[in-house]
């Protein structure tokens, strides 16, 4: 049992540098402007031989109303609610403020335990502000520079004791515990044993959890749509375009599917991105998609299929993982049939490359057609999971050649010897022939389209590559190896 980190401070004190240091990765946006972080991101922290969870926020402002201001301040004090400790950071080189000592008065009403951290203390200049720090009655500041790295031995020790407590309740708790026994069949033969082995459906789901990032233009509904999914308020939201800036990662149980959803910043055209802060957030969504499994792209149904969409929804495809597109404020629209029938004929026309990929309508307002859209997810990751062996592709391969045989160039056909699947996650094919240079695009699309159509692999990115094998022989040198080994025993003989 670890316990939770939050750390709580007014804008640009240094908060994202910490949490950064404290993963041990660059996951947290920072910069030098004030008040880019707005979500919660949650992360597992080590320091030393301590293990926790540390949550970095949003910065504490003094708004109380509807502002984007006001909203990101109770969403961080849903954090110091939450968190086991809140780790309340100033900046030691400004002093002490008005909006801290509010913050510091807010936190000892609200938070069971507060550690003071006086940042960016490296210096001479910082000993005022480090000083200053003790007027706000939370205890010895701990003097910190998280850019260089500096008194985190100081929080160490201000950590063990919590650390400690923590501990002994997880043993109390295990001990506490009921033992639950698993009894195998003793006639398990070892074919079967193995087999069990390899079968990862029986082992704990947690430790696989199913990789998903939403994605779409700003304003698209992402961070309400999981929001829904959730059944809380976890992310930030509004009618402002562009809240979200980093690609915030949240572990659920979707209906029984453990999965890792990222909620990434809304992607507008590069020309039109100029600001630094946005810059990061679109790198960070992009980061996101590539160690994604599935894609949902997530359209605004009075306005799909945007130039912008289909960019979004290609890279996708390039990256290689799953796609769903899902169309989102499906319930203000009126004419719902005509809008699904243009809406799939766009896709088809549009998106060739994505063919067969689900068109899901749903609303994040009302959650109605999550249940299909989480179908949906599932169906796309076992297409891009599918495995296909090496007889049914060489028997598909001869009726394809049959059907349509290859180009002859020049009048010299070319030949396919054999087929192969050589990777998953996207499903990838190798095929042996002659001449794999002259294969025209179009007839490697002829033979994608029949994998789709005849493996029932709609819609996911499948990967076909020509793989020349010339004239060579495989037999021959071993021909030559047995012609040497005879004539030696002639020789012999003679």
């Amino acid at each position: 049992m670890s316990f939770s980190l939050a750390i709580v401070g007014r804008p640009n004190v240094g908060k994202s540098t910490l949490f950064n240091r404290l993963v041990g990765k660059r996951l947290a946006l920072v910069d030098d402007q004030p008040g880019v972080t707005r979500d919660l991101r949650e992360g597992e922290a080590k320091l030393g031989d301590i293990r926790f969870t540390v949550i970095d926020t949003a910065g504490l402002e003094d708004a109380t109303d509807d502002s984007l201001q006001g909203r990101m301040r109770r969403l961080t004090e849903r954090a110091v609610d939450m968190a086991d400790v809140c780790l309340f950071m100033i900046d030691a080189r400004t002093g002490i403020t008005p909006t801290d000592e509010i913050f510091a008065e807010i936190l000892r009403k609200r938070a069971a335990r507060v550690l003071l951290a006086a940042n960016k203390g490296e210096g001479a200049a910082a000993d005022a502000g480090v000083l200053e720090a003790w007027n706000l009655g939370l205890g010895e500041p701990l003097r910190l520079s998280a850019e260089h790295g500096e008194g985190m031995s100081d929080l160490y020790t201000a950590l063990m004791p919590i650390a400690d407590e923590f501990a002994e309740k997880a043993a109390e708790a295990e001990a506490e515990a009921p033992v639950i026994e698993v009894s195998l069949p003793e006639d398990l033969t070892e074919a079967e044993g193995e087999e069990l082995e390899n079968d990862e459906s029986w082992r704990p789901s947690e430790f696989k959890p199913l990789q998903v990032a939403v994605v779409g233009r700003p304003n698209a509904g992402k961070s309400t749509l999981i929001n829904r999914i959730l059944g809380e308020d976890r992310l930030l939201t509004g009618p402002e375009a562009g809240i979200t800036r980093d690609a915030i990662s949240l572990r659920i149980d979707w209906e029984g599917t453990p999965m890792r959803i990222f909620d990434t910043a809304g992607m507008r055209k590069k020309a039109k991105v100029q600001d630094k802060v946005e810059k990061l957030s679109v790198s960070d969504g992009l980061r996101a998609v590539k160690f994604a499994e599935v894609v949902v792209v997530l359209l605004d149904a009075a306005i799909p299929f945007e130039q912008q969409d289909l960019r979004i929804a290609d890279l996708a495809e390039r990256e290689g993982r799953a796609v769903v597109i899902a169309v989102n404020k499906w319930d203000v629209e009126e004419h719902k049939q005509e809008k699904l029938r243009d809406l799939k004929e766009a896709f088809e026309r549009l998106l060739p490359q994505l063919r067969g990929a689900p068109l899901i309508t749903v609303s994040a307002k009302t959650g109605r057609g999550l249940d299909r859209l989480h179908d949906a997810i599932l169906r796309a990751h076992e297409t891009w999971n599918r495995r296909i062996s090496t007889a049914k592709l060489n028997r598909w391969l001869i009726g394809m050649l049959e059907q349509h045989p290859p180009p002859a160039p020049q009048g010299r056909r070319i030949k396919l010897r054999y087929m192969t699947q050589a990777k998953t996650r996207p499903p990838g094919f190798v095929v042996m022939c002659s001449h794999p240079d002259k294969i025209p695009d179009s007839y490697s699309r002829y033979l994608v389209n029949g994998l789709r159509a005849d493996f029932d692999m709609p819609g996911t990115p499948i990967r076909l590559t020509m793989r020349g094998q010339g004239n060579k022989n495989p037999y021959k040198s071993r021909r030559e190896k047995n012609a040497g080994a005879l004539k030696k025993h002639l020789d012999k003989k003679k």
